[in-house]
Formats: structure tokens, C-alpha cells, sequence
């Protein structure tokens, strides 16, 4: 006799969403680092001349480079990201600012307001019981709950709002030629996507703890 009470056909669960979390990744920092690559490799010569057409070619190919990865991210991924949206809006903004006047500053300028945007944003939400961060990431981190996402929106402003006065300092210490522009592009590349990669890591407690789904194949065999 089965022990399964009568209540009609067992539900069929909704298939899993597709994962393209490689191509997330390569959309995110693809562009930053076909900057960097391009400003490495087009870095011939000496002087401030020199390292400033280096600037601008690399800037040209970022600006490049963000277009396509708003293209791919619409092609493959049916939407473009709020956060992809204003990226590339600054980056093309900014971009075009460096190119005209011949000034590397624009580029450096530009990261220090898209994270005071991101820390408004998401510190003003949260203040105001909105979880901010579940629109930029349009829902993808299935099962997470209110609380869940309201805990990430505020430890992530407030993430955005330190990477945001580190990013302010260092464009005063370019200013003041204490600092290269060569140091800067070094650590917005390597020393925030490393800083950014460990700070989503901690946050992993916070999303297991709010209801974030496991995966079927992840969880662990009880049997």
C-alpha cells in the first residue's frame, strides 16, 4: 500500500534556468580587460605623450568592447542588465571625454561615479525597505528571500561606497603625479575583480542562510 496521500498528479517542477555564468562573467570583465590589454600592448615609448596614446587607444577599444558585450548580453541573454546599461553609458561618456581632450583623468574619474551611483542606489533602498540589489541582478539568485536581499543590498552599497572613495583617492594621487595611470588600471583590473570575487564569496552565509536554492546536483546525498 503506498504511503503517498490522494491529492491528484504530483506536480512537475519548472526546468532550472538556463546557467551562462561563464558568459556573465566574460560580459562583466571582458570589456575591462581588453582595456587593459590593449593599453599593455600599445604602451610603446616613453614619456607622458607615449602613455597618454596608450590611454586613449585602450579607451577607444573599451568603448568598443562595451558595445559588444551589451549586444552579446541582448543576443544570448534576452536582456541587458541595469548595471550593464550604465556601465557602458559612463564608459562611452567618459570614453569619448578622454579621447577629445587627450586626458587619461576622464577614464580614471569614471568608476568613482558609477560605485557611488550603485552605493545611492542600493543604501537608499534599503533605507527605504527596497531591495535594490534583486533589480540590478534582475532576480538571479533563485529562492533568496526579502530579508536575503536586503542584507545584500546593503552590504554591497556599502562595498560600492569603500571601492568608491579608494577609487576617489587614487584619482588625487594621479592628479597630484604621486600615482601612475599605468598603477591605477593595474589594480581596477586585477585588485577589484580579486576584491570583488572574495567579497561575493562572503557573502555566500548570508544567501544560504536567506533561502538561496541549491542546485539538486550541488546538494548533498542524504540517502
Amino acid at each position: 500500500m503506498s504511503d503517498q496521500l490522494p491529492g491528484g498528479p504530483e506536480p512537475v517542477p519548472a526546468p532550472p534556468p538556463a546557467k551562462h555564468g561563464w558568459l556573465n562573467f566574460a560580459i562583466d570583465f571582458g570589456p575591462l580587460l581588453i582595456f587593459f590589454l590593449t593599453y599593455k600592448f600599445a604602451s610603446g615609448g616613453t614619456g607622458a605623450f607615449a602613455a597618454t596614446a596608450a590611454a586613449i587607444k585602450g579607451t577607444l577599444a573599451f568603448m568598443v568592447a562595451i558595445v559588444i558585450a551589451m549586444a552579446v548580453s541582448k543576443w544570448k541573454l534576452g536582456k541587458i542588465s541595469p548595471m550593464l546599461w550604465m556601465s557602458g553609458v559612463l564608459v562611452i561618456g567618459f570614453g569619448a571625454l578622454t579621447i577629445w581632450f587627450h586626458d587619461e583623468r576622464f577614464i580614471v574619474m569614471k568608476p568613482t561615479i558609477i560605485y557611488a551611483g550603485f552605493a545611492a542606489l542600493l543604501l537608499g533602498g534599503w533605507w527605504l525597505k527596497k531591495p535594490m540589489l534583486k533589480y540590478l541582478l534582475q532576480s538571479a539568485l533563485n529562492g533568496v528571500t526579502e530579508k536575503g536581499w536586503l542584507l545584500l543590498s546593503r552590504n554591497w552599497g556599502l562595498f560600492f561606497a569603500a571601492l568608491g572613495v579608494a577609487n576617489h583617492v587614487m584619482y588625487e594621487l594621479i592628479q597630484a603625479k604621486q600615482m601612475s595611470f599605468d598603477l591605477w588600471l593595474t589594480i581596477k583590473v586585477w585588485g577589484v575583480t580579486a576584491l570583488s570575487f572574495l567579497f561575493t564569496l562572503s557573502q555566500l552565509p548570508v544567501m544560504l542562510k536567506n533561502g538561496l536554492a541549491v542546485p539538486a546536483e550541488a546538494a548533498p546525498d542524504k540517502s
